[in-house]
């Protein structure tokens, strides 16, 4: 009311000014309470005149006004449009407001308007856009709290405040639109007995036709129910307006943009639909536009346009089947790794292809059907919202099994891509039998050799090989790479990813000869195909990278990893699996090169975001967990590692099962913890578990068994088990050069660990050379400041002393110090130890 004043005291000498809005808005009785309250503050003296427009003559009504309030005498001899003009000029003194109530058009009040004279006031209401820009106040639906607020007057607090969560919902049925909230509300008053609850069931039963939404009740401004009010607007569109009006009723009540409305009619001219929209909806504000190419229709305008689209079953049947195939078009291009590009804008389309799937998914076609979910499920997987994504991909399921029967392609679809999630969330169990079920369901009709059997072959050997059945995977990746090759052609993206695939299967085997050129051929035709920056791409980038950090080829590894990183964020956002497991492995080498400061900032973040992502209990969460727990072992933060392997542990046995790889490993840093610690007991158990499992699963031939090899000679030698001790050592050395090459930092650590037994048997002739081969190969390999080196350095140092070459000691052991103060800080326990050896040498 503030705001109205305000803007007709401001137009002067032009006086002149619209309240509009749709149809039960609320604008007549807004111009009624403006009057009323004007009228008891005096601040029109010249007099108030209410003037209705439609249906009504409006020369008679100022006429009439005129002898009646205004006591004027009008001279004989004049006809209406000169009593007109002869009135306005014997008005009385003093300021003039004149209210014309439901304006269809400037030109039907034109005559009869006031000279334009500062002191006549003119308030227009309108259910249309009249083209008076600055001279317009627009009228929109109450806030959540005045909706609130409304319905106490009305129904009484006691009684809205005990049912608020129905009373918002109430609030929420009829979109917070004036006339709908009175209606109700005043039906409410006069039914104490109804819950609201009650009343919304009633509601949604009989919808508009509801009696609490027709009838108004006396003493209301509004003299029509909510459909008929609307009704008022609809009889004055024209056929292809209406027509426009039904279809966009098919869409969800959320900003609409024009361009799915120009993709699902686009036969039609798109100047002529715009001419349509703006002068037929948008004008009537029957349509609202929220910001540049975006529209959005009320949830009662809405429903009031559905009603019209079922009254005309051959209209509404082409209008359906128009708006089905275009939303289906837009849930096809949601592809399978969509950047935050495609993300962002595809976000407007989700509500309308969920609307799409609650209220018209009985329209689709057979071939239609899966596509709205697939949309929504790869709208979600792909920005890593997994929980968001599964209930689609299951109502999919349910969807097509329902309607095209247990052996269609779409049902098979449906599996492997309810069963890619399943694998994504780490639910390997449940994955399996969807990837079998889909496989075989493929086969049958299309044979054995087709691109979407290949993709069934490939998708279980990603399964197989994330439970660390590698034996089973192999044959099915070179299944699907010689299938996909022959179907496909040598240069495809599916090929690309076959060839990543069966590489990351070598890798994870140690195969690493085996896998570089194919990890460095899947990048070249990632690039070639998709283009220089792409997730796959990235992807590749990040898979080379882990395979020099696993071979210690760590500068050539670096500049990979951060290329991999940089590119995820830009191209999947800043909070992304895929991104989390690109901080995770760049902080992975950071840690091998001993920059333990860089390394844990990188490892908070992957593990804080995949919690957030993937919820508290992953693989992928367990990964993190035990890998930020290594760098504390590393660092000496004993006491801030264990819980962590603890945790990592245990959710690792709950989600993979008690044998598989990754248990194996985290049996193993525990086990290290522990002899770290001098728990030795507690170590040997760990340790001589996580060597069986990882030679059952692996096979005796593997960088990791070598490693548990390695572990178990360590906690013989720290415990003085010198016998038992060097045969696992020499095994352990032996395998690793076969497996890495003769120059590995894993091999360097095998030959420092001979050495020491040879020192602590007093075989110093014997440990010497290996000590020194050791210490030149991580130089070389680590570069001079890696605490590698400085324990090294440290080993020898001690050798040269127990031989009296003290000279020579010293120097070495400064030398190690001055590296770990640095790297490691001066509190660190490799940094004490170091400095005690220094001070026990004369």
């Amino acid at each position: 009311m503030q705001d109205l004043h305000q803007l007709l005291q401001k137009n002067n000498p032009v006086a002149l000014t619209a309240l509009a809005g749709m149809g039960g808005i609320g604008k007549t009785e807004l111009a009624l309470q403006y009057a009323i309250s004007q009228l008891d503050q005096g601040q029109y003296p010249g007099g108030l005149c209410w003037l209705r427009v439609k249906g009504q003559a409006l020369a008679a009504q100022i006429i009439e006004f005129a002898r009646t309030k205004l006591a004027l005498a009008l001279p004989d001899g004049l006809n209406e449009d000169q009593q007109v003009s002869y009135i306005w000029g014997q008005w009385p003194t003093g300021k003039v407001l004149i209210i014309f109530d439901d304006v269809k058009d400037l030109e039907t009040i034109e005559p009869y308007l006031p000279p334009s004279d500062p002191r006549y006031k003119v308030l227009i209401t309108t259910r249309q856009d009249l083209g008076l820009s600055d001279h317009s106040l627009s009228i929109k639906e109450l806030s959540d709290t005045s909706a609130l607020s409304l319905l106490r007057t009305l129904v009484g607090a006691d009684r809205i405040d005990a049912q608020l969560d129905d009373a918002q919902a109430l609030c929420g049925w009829v979109g917070k639109l004036p006339l709908g909230l009175e209606l109700v509300g005043r039906y409410l008053a006069r039914k104490p007995d109804w819950s609201l609850q009650k009343l919304i069931k009633r509601l949604e039963s009989k919808r508009l036709q509801a009696k609490a939404l027709t009838t108004p009740a006396s003493g209301m401004t509004a003299q029509f129910g909510v459909a008929a009010a609307l009704e008022l607007s609809w009889v004055e569109l024209n056929e292809a307006e209406q027509e426009l009006a039904c279809f966009l009723g098919m869409f969800a009540v959320a900003p609409i943009p024009w361009t799915l409305v120009e993709g699902c009619l686009s036969e039609q001219d798109k100047d002529d639909l715009e001419d349509i929209r703006d002068e037929g909806l948008k004008d009537r504000n029957l349509l609202k536009r929220i910001e540049e190419s975006t529209y959005q229709l009320h949830q009662i305008v809405q429903e009031f346009f559905r009603i019209k689209l079922n009254e005309d079953s051959e209209q509404g049947k082409s209008l359906k089947a128009a708006y089905c195939r275009g939303m289906v078009a837009v849930a096809q291009g949601i592809n399978q790794n969509p950047t935050i590009d495609v993300i962002a804008g595809m976000s407007a389309s989700i509500p309308h292809l969920e609307e799409l799937i609650r209220q018209w998914i009985d329209h689709l076609g057979d071939d239609e059907l899966m596509w709205p979910y697939v949309g929504i499920g790869r709208f979600y997987e792909g920005q890593g919202n997994y929980a968001l994504a599964l209930p689609w991909y299951q109502k999919c399921l349910e969807q097509t099994q329902q309607r095209l029967g247990n052996e269609h392609t779409d049902v098979a679809t449906s599996l492997n891509n309810l069963a890619g999630l399943y694998k994504n969330q780490g639910r390997y169990e449940e994955a399996e039998p969807l990837y079998t079920q889909a496989l075989q369901m493929r086969q049958k009709p299309l044979g054995n050799e087709h691109p979407d059997v290949a993709t069934s072959l490939n998708n279980l050997a990603l399964l197989y090989d994330s439970q660390g059945r590698y034996e089973e995977a192999e044959p099915l990746y070179t299944q699907a790479l010689q299938m996909t090759q022959k179907l496909l052609g040598n240069e495809h993206p599916d090929v690309a990813l076959s060839l990543n695939n069966l590489a990351g299967l070598y890798d994870n085997q140690g195969r690493y000869e085996e896998a570089e050129p194919l990890y460095t051929q899947a990048l070249q035709m990632k690039k070639k195909l998709l283009g220089n920056e792409h997730p796959s791409v990235a992807s590749s980038l990040n898979n080379l990278a882990g395979l020099y950090k696993n071979q210690g080829r760590y500068e050539e590894a670096e500049p990979l990893y951060t290329q991999a990183l940089q590119m995820t964020q830009k191209l999947l956002g800043n909070e992304h699996p895929s991104v989390a497991s690109s901080l995770n492995n760049l902080a992975a080498l950071y840690e091998n090169q001993g920059r333990y400061e860089e390394a844990e900032p990188l490892y908070t973040q992957a593990l804080q975001m995949r919690q957030k992502l993937l919820g508290n209990e992953h693989p992928y969460v367990a990964t993190s967990l035990n890998n930020l727990a290594g760098l504390y072992k590393n660092q000496g933060r004993y006491e801030e590692a264990e819980p962590l392997y603890t945790q990592a542990l245990q959710m690792t046995q709950k989600l993979l099962g008690n044998e598989h790889p990754s248990v194996a490993s985290s049996l193993n840093n525990l086990a290290a913890l522990y002899d770290n610690q001098g728990r030795y007991e507690e170590a040997e158990p760990l340790y001589t578990q996580a060597l069986q499992m990882r030679q059952k699963l692996l096979g005796n031939e593997h960088p990791d068994v070598a490693t548990s090899l390695n572990n178990l000679a360590l906690l013989y030698d720290n415990q003085g088990r010198y016998e038992e001790a060097e045969p696992l050592y020499t095994q352990a050395l032996q395998m690793k050069k076969k497996l890495l090459g003769n120059e590995h930092p894993s091999v360097a650590s095998s030959l420092n660990n001979l050495a020491g037994l040879y020192k602590n048997q007093g075989r110093y002739e014997e440990a010497e050379p290996l000590y020194t081969q050791a210490l030149q190969m991580r130089q070389k390999l680590l570069g001079n400041e890696h605490p590698s080196v400085a324990t090294s350095l440290n080993n020898l140092a001690l050798l040269y002393k127990n031989q009296g070459r003290y000279k020579e000691a010293k120097s070495n052991l400064k030398q190690a110090l001055k590296i770990v103060e640095v790297v490691l800080g001066p509190e660190h326990p490799s940094t004490r130890t170091m400095r005690n050896n220094l001070e026990s040498i004369p």
